[in-house]
């Protein structure tokens, strides 16, 4: 590619790529080796030792590493030989490279095998940053570095250099950094997906920035009528994205809390930005200046409040961590949500002045206005990042749990009190009389009401179960844990619309916060934050910004109006709301609802010998650690557990390496009639969700 693009104006521009290499081998690679070889004593502290012999042990292990003295050796042949190979090596050498890289590739896709199924959330979000850093961030990164470094006189050579820096920041990474993330054990499946994904991606981007830079003048006229007409398609499509994700909000009544008190803002942001672009398509074409003034007001008022809106929602992210020693401040947060956006705008039309001849509303008020977006997304950045950063950093955890949901226990606790107060008031109902339902011992600890009221079935082995019942058998279930064989006696009898223990799943389930939602939100918004900084920066300290530049002006135009498509995405379809009724309608329709309750017979050979050593060896220690007494029935209490600290305990005792092999163990255990659902609604999942053991 680079061959092709400058073999005949810049042909020093082959060699640099060789230039390069040898930087990275020399400095980077070892660097990056002494932090993994520090790790890897970090895991295994088997053997105390001094800080000072640990560094010299890692230094080392990354001399004796074969790409770093490989290297060392190489540049001193070259010295030694006169920069010329003898042709007897010359050809050995040859193969020995490309054999490396054809097994290099060869590994990367036999580790590959298996290990997508194992991502995580957390892990998701990891690789979704990795590919990130690769394809976006590296680039404008190379670039800016060359702006910085290169004082040549010639603005020409200038420009193709930083755009043959930034041509190669997209160039994909070497397959040996898949042997080395598998020889030190560094998240192996997020390496090598995130890998393969991104050399899939970069091969369109490389190929249209190679287009662009071929093609010898642009017109800046038929562009901006183009970059306008994406716009306008994209705020289409995007308007019944976001009325899709409001309405889904509204109707799981989650705008009432936060964080999704600050998303709902943020929607309604965007929504309003979109209506915006769409009015400026029609009236930049008409010569009224007053009313493409009015309509910038509204469109870029609410558009810098979605830039602004993303670091509130971060920064309320991290106060949620802060909640019992920080008061959120949600009425400072929403006025300035709007505020702030309505008095940039208002300045920005006292200090510039418009230029009603162009068609592009991201220049209408010239350098005043590009000035003014920096700012504001320098803002959104710098208090996304410190809030997302703090946020982290605040956990006790080693891992980042952060990005997983159903982590902290505060949710749940949250949660389980007001399930008790819900249940309290239902328990007074005509069944049961106040008294009864409302009295237990002074010296008794408080129990989730789900144990202290009486099943919503109302049967105990076929019989109808009363108030004296449920009150003389409150005492003695909630200390012991009882036998697996009397565990479904009355679970077999409720249903999910019935069972208080349904209903308790529920409303943890629909209390969720979903944190790790809102952190991927706030990591993608705040890419096209930085895309957007980049694109500002470009134009302000470039005389010429080049052809890439509309490169870059396209995807910040999609990004802007087309924030829809990603909330949509992590916010539209609703588990609850949406995914589950669909699912149980379409079972119910296909007849598939009674056959997925049975176990199926024909249980393949691997899953049947994974429930039968489960069963001999680990079932009896499992029960005792992690399965609870919980309240069905006016007399049978429930041994259930939920599926996340199913999840911890196989990660414990060594039966899963992560989380997501251990949900996979526990889906294989769920398919081999060892535990289920205590309604049979959902297959096997990392949640706050109740599964119990199925008696022998």
């Amino acid at each position: 590619l680079v061959e092709a693009l400058y073999q005949t104006t810049y042909p020093e521009y082959l060699q640099y790529i060789y230039l390069v290499a040898p930087i990275s081998l020399m400095m980077l690679n070892p660097l990056g080796f002494i932090f993994c070889e520090i790790q890897k004593w970090r895991d295994n502290r088997t053997v105390s030792h001094s800080k000072i012999k640990i560094v010299g042990l890692a230094l080392l292990r990354v001399l004796q590493n074969p790409i770093v003295f490989m290297v060392f050796i190489g540049i001193a042949s070259n010295f030694i030989l006169g920069q010329k190979v003898p042709e007897y090596l010359e050809n050995f050498l040859d193969g020995l490279g490309s054999s490396f890289s054809g097994s290099a590739l060869f590994y990367l896709g036999l580790t590959m095998v298996g290990q997508t199924k194992k991502l995580t959330k957390g892990m998701f979000v990891a690789l979704i940053l990795l590919i990130t850093a690769k394809l976006l961030m590296m680039p404008f990164l190379c670039r800016e570095m060359v702006e910085l470094l290169d004082k040549s006189d010639s603005v020409v050579n200038h420009t193709s250099l930083s755009n043959y820096a930034f041509l190669y920041g997209v160039f994909p990474a070497a397959p040996g950094v898949a042997i080395f993330a598998s020889q030190f054990n560094m998240e192996v499946g997020i390496i090598t997906s995130g890998m393969v994904i991104s050399t899939f991606v970069s091969a369109p981007i490389m190929y249209v920035s190679a287009w662009l830079l071929t093609i010898p003048s642009m017109d800046p006229n038929p562009l901006a009528s183009a970059l306008q007409n994406v716009s306008f398609d994209i705020s289409i499509v995007s308007l019944v994205s976001l009325i899709w994700s409001l309405i889904v909000i509204l109707l799981s009544k989650k705008y009432k809390q936060l964080p999704h008190m600050i998303t709902t803002n943020l929607l309604v942001a965007q929504f309003i930005a979109c209506i915006g672009m769409v009015a400026w398509n029609f009236i930049v074409k008409e010569e009224d200046i007053t009313m493409q003034i009015l309509v910038f007001i509204f469109l870029y008022s609410s558009l810098y409040s979605t830039y602004l809106w993303t670091g509130f929602l971060s920064f309320s992210l991290f106060l949620l961590r802060k909640r019992e020693t920080v008061k959120i401040p949600v009425g400072f947060i929403i006025i300035a949500g709007w505020g702030v956006p309505t008095v940039l705008v208002g300045i920005l039309l006292i200090v510039g002045k418009p230029n009603n001849t162009s068609i592009d509303s991201a220049f209408f008020y010239g350098k005043h206005q590009i000035i003014t977006t920096a700012v504001i997304l320098f803002i959104s950045i710098l208090l996304s990042g410190i809030s997302l950063m703090c946020m982290n950093r605040n956990r006790q955890e080693s891992s980042y749990e952060v990005l997983n949901p159903y982590s902290p226990r505060s949710q749940v606790e949250g949660v389980e009190v007001e399930v008790r107060e819900g249940n309290q008031v239902s328990a007074t109902g005509p069944q049961l009389s106040a008294g009864s339902s409302a009295q237990h011992s002074p010296g008794s600890s408080p129990q989730p009401s789900t144990e202290r009221g009486c099943c919503s079935c109302q049967t105990t082995n076929g019989e109808l179960c009363g108030a004296g019942e449920s009150k003389a058998a409150s005492s003695g279930v909630e200390s012991k844990v009882p036998p697996i064989e009397t565990a479904d006696q009355c679970v077999s009898h409720c249903s999910a619309q019935t069972c208080v223990l349904a209903q308790e799943e529920q409303l943890l389930q629909t209390g969720d916060k979903q944190l790790a939602r809102h952190v991927l939100l706030c990591l993608l918004l705040i890419v096209g934050l930085f895309a957007n900084l980049s694109s500002c920066l470009w134009w302000l300290f470039n005389q010429e910004p080049g052809r890439l530049y509309v490169e870059l002006q396209f995807f910040c135009a999609v990004f802007n109006f087309g924030q829809g498509f990603i909330c949509f995405g992590i916010f539209g379809l609703d588990k609850h709301l949406i995914i589950l009724p669909f699912k149980r309608r379409l079972g119910f329709l296909c007849g598939g609802r009674e056959a997925a309750v049975h176990t199926d017979p024909c249980v393949p050979e691997e899953i049947r010998m994974t429930c039968q050593q489960f069963v001999h060896y680990h079932r009896d220690h499992c029960v005792k650690n992690i399965v609870k007494g919980r309240r069905c029935g006016a007399q049978i209490s429930t041994g259930i557990f939920f599926g996340c600290d199913l999840v911890n305990w196989l990660m414990q005792v060594g039966l899963a390496s992560d989380r997501g092999e251990a949900v996979m163990y526990g889906d294989r255990l769920m398919k081999g009639g060892v535990i289920q659902h205590i309604t049979n609604e959902f297959e096997f999942r990392d949640e706050y969700l109740y599964y119990r053991f199925i008696p022998k």
